[in-house]
């Protein structure tokens, strides 16, 4: 095995973690995907004998990319109503011990979406230091500032994430639970049934992509929520609903003919359904690979 072939190795064994970071700091597959090759292209043209923790290096790499692409993304963006759900992590509904523990430590879209309410420095510190565990000390320079400042960042991060984005129910089972409960009631029209499983404050947000004049749609409160149910009827009864997770908590898949029109994601928090999110931009879901959903029930 020559260098090159080595060095591509001991890169591919970090891949996974990397791409983590990165869709942790982005919200997007294909943007994480971009900031992990360039890490590598970075490191194939980096003389590695200095580097005595590759892993370390690498996720100060891809840390400090994803900054320059939030930085950019924020600099281009002129129109606050150009907010999107993140890109949603779809795996199956099983309960393999062995895929539950893959994704025990998946980000919610709910956590995402606060996540893109945070300044890129305040996103990199969170992100890095408290779903990372990375120390202050490796943080701060990747964002030019001292350990103190990078602390204070995260901790205002922190108060902010805390407030806004509701903690799901850890057990994979009650979640379903909940989920199946609004399932029938849309299937019914059932509204009573409904308004028993929301949470007062409940947040939907429904993102259909230009299909949708004026962005995400954002409805807060169990009423609202609640009059939404002609729609979560014809969700219910003219697609094909299977169970899936996305991004680690209960969800539904949606197909009409074979053809994906929807993935929901729900948090579900003290048998309440806290918040529902719901990606229907033609788009974005046919950018989504979910061949190894089939077969799954």
């Amino acid at each position: 095995m020559n260098e090159h072939d080595f060095l591509a190795q001991r890169f591919e064994e970090h891949r996974a973690h990397l791409r983590s970071v990165a869709y942790r700091m982005l919200g997007s597959l294909a943007e994480a995907d971009d900031a992990v090759q360039d890490a590598w292209l970075r490191l194939a043209n980096t003389e590695t004998e200095d580097i005595d923790n590759l892993g370390g290096w690498l996720t100060t790499v891809v840390g400090r990319v994803c900054l320059d692409m939030l930085r950019s993304r924020r600099a281009r963006r002129e129109d606050p109503l150009e907010a999107r759900l993140p890109d949603p992590v779809v795996t199956g509904d099983g309960t393999d011990p062995e895929q539950q523990a893959l994704i025990a430590d998946a980000v919610g879209l709910a956590l995402l979406v606060v996540l893109e309410s945070l300044n890129p420095a305040e996103r990199l510190a969170f992100v890095l230091h408290d779903l990372f565990g990375l120390p202050f000390e490796q943080i701060a320079p990747i964002m030019d500032r001292t350990p103190v400042a990078a602390r204070k960042l995260a901790s205002r991060a922190r108060q902010r994430v805390q407030g806004a984005a509701p903690a799901p129910d850890p057990d994979p089972a009650a979640q379903r639970r909940i989920v199946d409960a609004f399932l029938a009631a849309a299937r019914g029209g059932d509204l009573t049934a409904l308004m028993t499983i929301l949470d007062p404050d409940v947040t939907l947000r429904a993102d259909g992509g230009k299909a949708l004049p004026g962005g995400m749609r954002v409805l807060r409160g169990a009423e609202a929520v609640a009059g939404q149910l002609a729609t979560f009827q014809r969700m219910a009864t003219v697609s094909t609903t299977r169970p899936a997770l996305v991004n680690g908590v209960a969800g539904l898949v949606n197909t009409v003919g074979g053809e994906l029109v929807s993935i929901i994601s729900f948090t579900v928090t003290g048998d309440k359904i806290a918040a529902i999110d719901i990606l229907s931009d033609p788009d974005r879901l046919a950018h989504l690979d979910l061949g190894h959903l089939q077969g799954q029930e």
